[in-house]
């Protein structure tokens, strides 16, 4: 009987599925970031539910105004330095359990704040709670992921 872990197989099917979650997440947050663009005025905010508004404000840091005003090429290093370390160490690691889901959820969250940055600057955010700082779906994406990474990194690797 033939071990469905060994070979290039699993490889590519986790390597296919991570790819099209990070094409889903990419597409999803350009697309909503689009509508809010489209729709809502900056600096005129649109109350959504429960103190929630959404508005139309760019964010030129990291995650939750990190680094906020910080040169463009330190952002750009950083993101593009975290996403070849976490792909390297996908390639290395492609079967482990959900790991591809993580990748997936990272690099896809990763690609639509890049491209913010590439094409304006600065990553749009729109989702903005009381006292907490506005974020988008890439960065939801990329907090969820990480957790995911954490949990996938600590859960038992599979037997060779």
């Amino acid at each position: 009987m033939e071990d469905d872990r060994a070979g290039p197989g699993p490889v590519l099917r986790a390597s296919a599925w991570a790819l099209a979650l990070t094409g889903l997440v990419l597409v999803l947050d350009q697309v909503t970031k689009q509508a809010v663009v489209d729709h809502v005025a900056k600096g005129d905010p649109v109350e959504a539910i429960l103190g929630v508004k959404i508005s139309n404000v760019r964010n030129d840091g990291i995650a939750f105004g990190l680094l906020q005003g910080a040169a463009d090429g330190v952002v750009l290093a950083l993101t593009i330095g975290a996403l070849a370390m976490l792909v390297a160490y996908f390639v290395a690691h492609a079967t482990r359990p959900g790991l591809w889901f993580a990748v997936g959820l990272v690099v896809g969250g990763a690609l639509g704040n890049l491209a913010d940055r590439i094409r304006i600057g600065a990553a749009i955010d729109f989702v903005d709670p009381p006292l907490w700082p506005a974020f988008n779906v890439a960065d939801v994406a990329i907090v969820a992921g990480v957790a995911l990474l954490v949990f996938a990194l600590l859960a038992p690797a599979e037997p060779a």
